[in-house]
């Protein structure tokens, strides 16, 4: 039964977080003038794709892949490389995009860390570093013992929720604050709603059902990997 329920609920949301990367190298390519990496406002363009990609789409997939039914039966292993990899990408792409916003604010003098976007951006991207590091401390180093991994889970689990909700307002508050920058008196302003704004607060609202789709999956009971009592389900990956 889960099995039926779930593959199709996860090709919507693979649609919708396609949808969202989709929409914003869009926008970025042709209202924000595209890309490169010169300290310009092309360089910032690099900023949304990179987060958006990776903080939440490829982030978003990593959560969910112990929701996947296959992994359920058989080795563990090949779910827990999968997790770790996507996790792992998902940071990398984080980092670039802090590279190209802080890049283009000091080439152009503008203050880092001031609005409320760049606030829940940094939360989300230290409890994300954080959560990386106890993961593979707690789950995958040899030397962890069983009873830690016992108690980390949970923990584990929840902020990796509350990583997922802030990278979610951090996003919708960028798409935001970038639209007020840039629809002012001099082009047509934000309150006019020109097709560049229809267009981003889409992009908003397909980042909202993403992210709540992917927090609801969480808290599905039905889709929940079943608990072993095996010993390769205590065991450490590298070991």
């Amino acid at each position: 039964m889960p099995t039926f329920q779930f593959l199709p609920f996860l090709a919507l949301l693979g649609t919708l977080g396609f949808l969202c990367v989709v929409f914003t190298g869009f926008w970025s390519q042709h209202w924000r003038g595209g890309f490169a990496w010169d300290g310009s406002t092309k360089m910032f363009n690099w900023h949304p794709v990179f987060m958006v990609t990776g903080m939440l789409v490829l982030y978003g997939g990593a959560v969910l892949v112990y929701r996947v039914p296959s992994s359920w039966v058989g080795p563990k292993l090949p779910w827990k490389l999968l997790h770790a990899a996507l996790t792992l990408a998902a940071f990398f792409l984080v980092v670039l995009g802090l590279v190209a916003v802080f890049g283009f604010h000091n080439a152009q003098k503008i203050p880092n860390m001031y609005s409320l976007h760049s606030w829940l951006g940094l939360a989300a991207v230290l409890l994300f570093s954080c959560q990386w590091l106890m993961g593979f401390a707690t789950f995958l180093l040899p030397w962890s013992p069983a009873w830690l991994r016992i108690i980390y889970k949970p923990i584990h689990i929840f902020f990796g929720s509350i990583i997922l909700a802030l990278a979610m307002a951090a996003s919708i508050s960028g798409i935001n604050e970038k639209l007020f920058f840039s629809l002012t008196n001099k082009t047509v302003p934000y309150a006019k709603l020109p097709p560049e704004a229809w267009f981003a607060n889409s992009l908003g609202m397909l980042i909202l059902a993403f992210g709540l789709l992917v927090l609801w999956a969480l808290a599905m009971p039905a889709w929940k990997r079943p608990e072993s009592e095996s010993l390769e389900a205590r065991q450490p990956l590298l070991h």
